[in-house]
């Protein structure tokens, strides 16, 4: 980490959107709806108010964890061409300012969320902010090519925090969620990392990429697309799940491992000749096969309502196997 003492270049005024740029707005959004699916989704009714005001000190939460991510990583923001512009490395802030701006709202969301709802998810949050700022980013991050895949379990939690908004604990459906995340993390950021390779090794951030060469990560690419696709499926086999989300699980699935298929048997010199636009595509379509995956669950949800389908639903349910 670079000396938190750096000071802004004059005239340089930090300005309202710089300090919304610190909360990572993009990650945010994930987080926001992943939360909002584990809450909606969960079998205890949330009065609405709660539920917005849960929901919104989540985000709270998770912009927290990014103001001190880009705190500590301030050093490598400016080496990395895609990271320059942020706030810090910018010269808009200073990493105190990041520091003093991401405890404070850590202090508020976990107190608030706890007050809000119960003392357990507030507690949940608390742990997913250490997990992602002290085990990921100061931790993992530069220390292991495994980072992103034990890291990503920070990213993987916040379906989790919004079913104990509404339980109080957690369960086998929550579990699931969180496992879907968490397996689709690796796939989605190394492909990413397929075509930012020079970026991550001029900051010697050790991605897999970096310590292993393409080649193997583009193994691991299609080993990650396999072991998520019965993961995924197997979520429409809950209390959650259901006929609808079962279809769209298939399909996005078979498209995932497709596409990981077709990385992985890549020459390298084609994709760079084609300035990894495949790669590039792959990227964007695992965040569009994470949002319908819990768009589904949402469509599964609402038709729950409906008792004709309710009644169908309950055959896809192998809860009993667990239970």
């Amino acid at each position: 980490m670079s000396d938190i003492s750096y000071v802004k270049p004059q005239g340089q005024d930090a300005q309202f959107n710089d300090f919304v740029a610190l909360l990572k707005p993009r990650v945010m959004s994930l987080v926001v709806f992943t939360a909002f699916v584990g809450l909606v989704v969960a079998p205890v009714p949330v009065h609405p108010l709660v539920g917005f005001i849960s929901i919104l000190f989540i985000a709270l939460g998770g912009g927290a964890s990014g103001a001190l991510n880009m705190w500590y990583d301030a050093d490598i923001d400016r080496i990395m061409k895609r990271t320059q512009s942020r706030p810090i490395p910018a010269g808009r802030l200073s990493e105190t300012e990041a520091l003093g701006f991401g405890l404070a709202l850590s202090v508020i969301s976990c107190v608030m969320l706890a007050l809000a709802s119960n003392v357990f998810s507030g507690l949940f949050l608390a742990f997913t902010i250490f997990f992602y700022v002290i085990v990921y980013t100061m931790w993992l991050k530069r220390s292991t090519p495994q980072n992103i895949v034990i890291g990503g379990a920070a990213g993987a939690f916040p379906p989790m925090i919004g079913w104990a908004v509404a339980t109080g604990g957690v369960s086998v459906e929550s579990v699931a969620m969180f496992l879907l995340i968490f397996l689709w993390t690796p796939p989605h950021f190394w492909a990413l990392a397929l075509f930012m390779k020079s970026d991550y090794s001029a900051a010697k951030v050790p991605m897999l990429t970096v310590t292993h060469g393409r080649k193997v990560t583009r193994r691991h690419i299609l080993a990650y697309a396999l072991i998520l696709a019965p993961v995924a499926i197997g979520l429409g086999v809950t209390s959650i799940g259901g006929p609808v989300y079962l279809a769209t699980a298939l399909v996005l699935n078979a498209v995932f491992i497709h596409g990981g298929w077709v990385i992985w048997r890549r020459a390298e010199e084609t994709a760079e000749a084609e300035k990894y636009r495949f790669e590039k595509r792959y990227f964007y379509f695992s965040l569009l096969y994470l949002a319908l995956h819990f768009g589904a669950l949402l469509v599964e949800k609402a038709l729950h309502l409906w008792p004709a389908y309710a009644s169908f639903a309950q055959s896809f349910d192998l809860g009993f196997l667990w239970s």
